[in-house]
């Protein structure tokens, strides 16, 4: 029975419920998004891409990106990432299963399957326990392996919670103004030995770091927000 329980939660209740309240409280936002260019580019040329993102700042993306499909994302076969698949299954998106450390393997093999076929592909770089900040392995080896450029997705909001998670994580509060950036797109070598790789896990991180300090700052000027939110 304590099974059955757990399944309706995790796998109907807690899905639908989140999403549901996800649905309600984009509704109330104002977007913009700043550098449409650096993903139409893309898009135009192909649309083969993997978006990149912090896991403290997924909240906005969450709607937008369902009108990005078809869009696959990696999830960890954890309970939580069970949890996590399945919602990623109500919003019309595909879940593929696998970490660095469980499944990593066959997860790349078929986000290259998914990427050859137009998928685009949806990555968290530090998610989901962290380090905050910090591009992990995986972002790198999808992009080198599937042969993707990698979008810098940046989401800030006017008005936002902070919760007291490892990352900080934050929602925009409702009727917040939103900014849905995208960044120039990096291209990774198909060949790199490990310092190489490793730099390219350091040079990525930092261009996310620089993005999300130079979009927060964009809500202290005044005038910016007046002409940007006409």
């Amino acid at each position: 029975m304590k099974n059955k329980i757990r399944y309706f939660l995790y796998y109907y209740l807690f899905p639908y419920a989140g999403l549901l309240l996800v649905r309600l409280l984009s509704a109330t936002y104002r977007i913009r998004i700043l550098d449409p260019g650096n993903e139409q580019n893309i898009l135009k040329a192909g649309g083969r891409v993997v978006y990149a993102s912090w896991h403290q700042r997924f909240f906005p993306g969450i709607t937008f990106f369902s009108t990005r499909k078809p869009i696959a994302i990696m999830i960890s076969q954890s309970r939580d990432g069970e949890m996590a698949a399945r919602a990623v299954d109500i919003l019309g998106w595909r879940a593929v299963r696998g970490s660095s450390s469980l499944g990593g393997g066959q997860a790349l093999e078929t986000i290259k399957r998914l990427a050859r076929k137009g998928y685009k592909i949806g990555h968290i770089v530090d998610g989901p326990q962290g380090p905050f900040g910090v591009v992990k392995p995986g972002l790198i080896r999808i992009a080198q392996y599937a042969d993707l450029p990698i979008v810098p997705v940046i989401t800030s909001g006017q008005n936002r919670w902070e919760f007291n998670s490892w990352d900080r994580f934050m929602v925009p509060r409702p009727f917040s103004r939103v900014i849905i950036r995208f960044g120039v797109p990096i291209h990774v070598p198909k060949s790199m030995g490990r310092d190489e790789f490793e730099q390219m896990q350091e040079h990525v991180t930092h261009i996310l770091q620089q993005l999300y300090e130079d979009t927060d700052a964009f809500w202290q000027d005044d005038e910016c927000i007046k002409r940007f939110f006409h």
